[in-house]
């Protein structure tokens, strides 16, 4: 699985429209998170720690720098 990021807006009935279309196969199947700026937070702000924050969790997931739910609980 490999991530991509895209900026988009959510219209007046709730549905997402992306700002440039993606570049996949047709009728792809796709994971979303949504990730959405609070009035006071700096958007640019947002995205880079956000994304930053993101590629850090995949490096970890994928090089298996992880711990099981037990371990961080107990």
């Amino acid at each position: 699985m490999k991530a991509i990021e895209v900026r988009g807006s959510v219209d007046d009935k709730g549905q997402l429209s992306l700002d440039k279309p993606l570049t996949l196969a047709k009728y792809s199947r796709v994971r979303v998170i949504i990730l959405v700026s609070e009035d006071d937070e700096d958007d640019d702000e947002l995205t880079e720690s956000a994304s930053e924050s993101f590629r850090q969790g995949w490096y970890d997931a994928m090089t298996g720098n992880t711990m099981s739910v037990s371990q961080l609980w107990s």
